[in-house]
């Protein structure tokens, strides 16, 4: 297996199989083994998961790198979110949804978490809350 290079900031965050790491100086980590991490821009704070889409984003990274015992419960919440705004939502903002429900139900716990993200760039552009949305996404 080959090492994975990564290279974070001072100050930069990463959570890793459940632990919270700041880099106190500029580091460069390699990684030997596998392990699921998120840094930097990835890891979203619980104050800023407001809009539903971000709840959804916050609850699938708990899911993926939170702590071991809580990650089917931040699942579960996540599968929740999601058919509660399918239910409200329309158009793009359906088919991505429906992709994530098919994903987590693969094991794909970080390929959700991209779809996520997409899901928050597209609320970001309709400049307003999916949940109002409706037909109109």
């Amino acid at each position: 297996m080959s090492a994975l290079i990564l290279e974070l900031k001072q100050g930069e965050l990463m959570i890793m199989n459940g632990a919270t790491l700041r880099f106190k100086n500029r580091a460069r980590v390699e990684l030997s083994t596998q392990a699921r991490f998120l840094f930097g821009k990835q890891i979203m704070q619980p104050d800023d998961a407001v809009s539903p889409a971000q709840r959804i984003y916050y609850e699938l990274q708990q899911a993926y790198v939170g702590a071991e015992d809580a990650c089917p419960e931040a699942l579960a919440r996540a599968k929740t979110l999601i058919l509660n705004l399918r239910e409200s939502a329309g158009g793009m903002a359906i088919e991505m949804l429906d992709q994530m429900l098919v994903v987590i139900a693969k094991g794909g716990s970080f390929e959700a978490l991209k779809l996520a993200r997409q899901l928050i760039r597209h609320e970001t552009a309709l400049g307003t809350n999916m949940l109002t949305v409706g037909q109109q996404s």
